[in-house]
């Protein structure tokens, strides 16, 4: 089987370092293309809802009703999950934290793209943002399928982006010794890192049909 790819996007190592000396990593390019990506796809999703919620807002003052367009039924309705106190966590739209954390996600992406190196703290800073990013992302998905009982597809988009930098960025982390990790986890990393997003998306999906099933599309 061919690891070529998965290598890639997994961050191969760009040389050994010697012991002492500085600790400087840069990605590979198809990792700072995933990183580009993602938070391309965050920042677009944040920007779309942003610009909605603005409407809202305008339309209540005018005394109009602004439905999204994203809004198809009940249960896929960007609009009650906009209008929801959830959405304002912070004490203003949770889109607008997104559209400084994804441009940051970019900007790491592009820098590394020419081909800049980073040290070992910057690594793990990066990391621990996008654990602050998955942990958020995972209560609002709590929140939407529970408490709001309506889902964003905005969101949605978001949630994915978000997962799937996460795991390649601590994959990235693990693989070059700043997060610790027995060599068995390692060599998986090496290889499969894609099964971890890809099994994380696909049980918020089974979770998303257990919640509402056919429904979705009625």
């Amino acid at each position: 089987m061919s690891k070529t790819t998965v290598n890639d996007v997994s961050t191969e190592p760009e040389a050994e370092h010697t012991e002492g000396a500085p600790r400087t990593v840069g990605g590979s390019r198809a990792f700072a293309l995933l990183l580009v990506i993602t938070g391309a796809a965050g920042l677009l999703a944040a920007w779309v809802i942003t610009l909605d919620k603005f409407k809202i807002l305008e339309g209540k003052v005018s005394g109009k009703t602004f439905t999204p367009s994203c809004s198809l039924n009940p249960i896929v309705s960007c609009g009650s999950v906009m209008e929801s106190k959830q959405a304002a966590v912070f004490g203003f739209p949770n889109p607008m934290l997104g559209l400084v954390a994804y441009g940051i996600v970019i900007c790491v992406g592009m820098s590394l793209l020419a081909r800049a190196h980073f040290p070992r703290w910057y690594w793990r800073t990066f990391n621990f943002g996008t654990l602050f990013g998955v942990a958020f992302v995972t209560w609002l998905q709590f929140q939407s399928l529970y408490r709001i009982n309506a889902l964003c597809l905005w969101c949605s988009l978001a949630w994915v982006a978000t997962i799937t930098m996460f795991w390649y960025v601590t994959s990235f982390n693990v693989r070059h010794g700043f997060l610790r990790a027995p060599r068995p986890v390692k060599n998986f990393l090496a290889e499969f890192t894609w099964v971890l997003p890809v099994t994380h998306c696909g049980v918020i999906a089974m979770l998303i049909l257990t919640r509402w099933g056919s429904s979705l599309w009625a």
